[in-house]
C-alpha cells in the first residue's frame, strides 16, 4: 500500500479547515471591495523567465520549476514554474492587458502560490496568499489606503495588537550609503539586516563581513539601527502618553534622526519625506496609530522601489504579511514604467495563529448545517425531505439524517456530535395536526408550531441566534 499522507509541505483541508480559510477570505473580500479593489485571477503555471530574476537570490532558489516535456525530464530543463507569488503575475497582466485596464486599477487576488521552502511551523510549500495593489499612482495616498486596509482585515477578524512596520527603500539607500556600504554590497546589506530580529546584531555584523561588507560601514549602520531602538525605549518611558501618542512621538523622532544620518543623500532625503506623507495620510484614515518606522526593516524582495510595509504581532516569530511599493516592476514586461504599489496577507499564518488563540466563532468551525432533520419511520421519508427542501428555501443550511429507522436518541446524539444547533421532529400525530417540533440543542428546549411557518421560525432563529419566543409555544 502507498502512503496516504499528502506532500511533505502539502495538506489536505477537512471540512472545519476549509470553513475557517472561507471565513478569513469572506473577510479579507469584503473589506477589500469596501476601499474599491476589484478581483482578478491568473493562472497557476506561469513561463519561467516571467519569474526568475524578480525575487532575489534566495527566492530564486525557491521557485517550483516543471520540467520541459520530452527531452527536459532526461536533461532537467524547464521551462514552465508555479506561480511563486501574486504580483509579478499582476505585473505581467497590467503589461498584457494595459489598454483595457483603468488608468488607476485597484485589485485583490485571492489564489494559492507555490514556493520549495523547506517546510516549518505555519510555512507551507502551498499557502493561500491575499493580495492587494494600486497601479498607476505615486502618490504616497496610496500607501496611507493600503495600510488602511489591511488593519481594517485584521481588526474585523479579531487581531486588536498588531503593529504595521513601515520603512522605505531609498531612505534605507541612503542610510547604507551614508554608512560607508558600497553601491554594490546594498542587497547583500539588505539580505543580511533583514535577518535582525532573527540573528541580533552581532550575527548580522558576521553577515557583514562574509559578504565583503567593510566592519566600519557595517558598524555605522548598526550603531543607526541601535540608536533608533533607543528612541524607541525612551518614547515608552513617557507614562503618561497613550500608546499612540507614544507611538508619534518615535514615529516623529526617527524621522528626525534619520534626515539627519541621510543629509544631502537626495534620494534618502526624498525617501524621508515620503514616509513622512504616509504617516500624515495615515492619520486621516485612522490607522496611524496601526504605524512604527522601523529602519532595519529591508524585506528581501529586489524589486521594491519606495515604501516596505510588515504586520507584526507580539509573542509571534514572523510576520502575518508584508508590500511595498514596486514602480519599476511593471516595466520589467513592458516599455512603459507604471507606478504600482501592494501588500500581501500571509492567509496561512493567520489561519493559524487565529486557531491556536480560538479566535474563530464557534460557528465556522463547528457548524456545518444549520438545521437538521431527522426522519420518524420509513413512511415519513418523503415529508422530511420536503420539510428540508422548505427550510433551505428560506436559506437555511439543512441536513438530513440518512437512515430511515434509527431511533431519535442516535438521531440527536449524531446532531448533537456535529454542533447542529437545531433538529427538528415530525412524528406521525404532530403531520396529522399539521405540526412540527423543533429542538434547540444547547438548552434541551423544545418547541411545537404550525408546520406552515416552520421555515421562518428557524430562519428568524440562525439570523438573530436566539429563539423567537413570542411566535412559539413551549411544549
Amino acid at each position: 500500500m502507498g502512503k496516504t499522507q499528502p506532500a511533505r509541505g502539502m495538506r489536505d483541508f477537512l471540512p472545519a479547515d476549509v470553513r475557517r480559510r472561507e471565513y478569513v477570505i469572506g473577510v479579507v473580500r469584503e473589506v477589500y471591495e469596501r476601499y474599491g479593489f476589484e478581483p482578478l485571477e491568473t493562472p497557476a503555471v506561469e513561463n519561467i523567465e516571467t519569474l526568475t530574476g524578480k525575487y532575489g537570490e534566495e527566492g530564486n532558489q525557491l521557485i517550483f520549476k516543471i520540467l520541459k516535456r520530452g527531452e527536459g525530464e532526461r536533461t532537467g530543463e524547464a521551462d514552465l514554474a508555479l506561480r511563486y507569488d501574486l504580483t509579478v503575475p499582476l505585473a505581467r497582466v497590467v503589461a498584457e492587458y494595459g489598454e483595457r485596464l483603468p488608468k488607476f486599477f485597484k485589485r485583490y487576488q485571492i489564489q494559492p502560490v507555490w514556493r520549495a521552502d523547506r517546510p516549518a511551523r505555519g510555512r507551507f510549500r502551498e499557502f493561500y496568499q491575499c493580495d492587494v495593489d494600486a497601479i498607476g499612482s505615486r502618490s504616497m495616498i496610496v500607501e496611507a489606503e493600503l495600510c488602511a486596509a489591511v488593519s481594517d482585515v485584521l481588526t474585523q477578524l479579531g487581531f486588536t495588537n498588531f503593529t504595521i512596520r513601515l520603512n522605505h527603500r531609498q531612505a534605507l539607500a541612503g542610510v547604507l550609503e551614508q554608512a560607508g556600504i558600497a553601491p554594490e554590497l546594498h542587497g547583500d546589506a539588505l539580505v543580511a539586516l533583514d535577518k535582525l530580529d532573527k540573528i541580533g546584531a552581532e550575527g548580522v555584523a558576521r553577515e557583514f563581513a562574509a559578504r565583503g561588507i567593510a566592519e566600519e560601514a557595517g558598524g555605522r549602520l548598526l550603531e543607526f539601527v541601535a540608536g533608533v531602538a533607543s528612541l524607541e525605549r525612551a518614547s515608552e518611558l513617557v507614562a503618561d502618553d497613550s500608546a499612540e501618542r507614544q507611538r508619534e512621538g518615535f514615529n516623529a523622532a526617527v524621522l528626525g534622526r534619520l534626515v539627519e544620518f541621510v543629509g544631502a543623500h537626495e534620494a534618502g532625503a526624498r525617501g524621508a519625506d515620503e514616509l513622512r506623507q504616509i504617516l500624515q495620510f495615515a492619520e486621516a484614515t485612522g490607522a496611524g496609530g496601526r504605524i512604527k518606522i522601523d529602519p532595519s526593516l529591508a524585506r528581501g524582495l529586489s524589486y521594491y522601489t519606495g515604501a516596505i510595509m510588515e504586520i507584526s504581532v507580539p509573542d509571534l516569530a514572523g510576520s502575518l504579511g508584508g508590500g511595498g511599493r514596486y514602480d519599476n516592476l511593471v516595466g520589467m514586461f513592458s516599455k512603459q514604467q507604471v507606478p504600482a504599489c501592494g501588500f500581501s496577507l500571509g492567509l496561512e499564518r493567520i489561519i493559524v495563529v487565529m486557531t491556536e488563540r480560538e479566535m474563530f466563532p464557534v460557528k465556522v468551525v463547528k457548524n456545518s448545517a444549520d438545521v437538521m432533520v431527522t426522519i420518524w419511520d420509513e413512511e415519513s421519508v418523503t415529508r422530511a425531505l420536503t420539510l428540508a427542501r422548505e427550510l433551505r428555501e428560506e436559506g437555511l443550511r439543512v441536513d438530513v439524517y440518512p437512515v430511515p429507522g434509527d431511533k431519535l436518541g442516535k438521531q440527536l446524539k449524531y446532531a448533537s456530535a456535529y454542533s447542529v444547533p437545531l433538529v427538528v421532529i415530525e412524528g406521525t400525530e404532530e403531520r396529522e395536526r399539521g405540526e412540527v417540533t423543533y429542538k434547540v440543542m444547547s438548552s434541551g428546549d423544545q418547541f411545537t408550531v404550525m408546520s406552515t411557518v416552520l421555515a421562518e421560525q428557524l430562519g428568524n432563529w440562525v439570523r438573530l441566534e436566539r429563539m423567537p419566543i413570542e411566535y412559539a409555544d413551549e411544549k
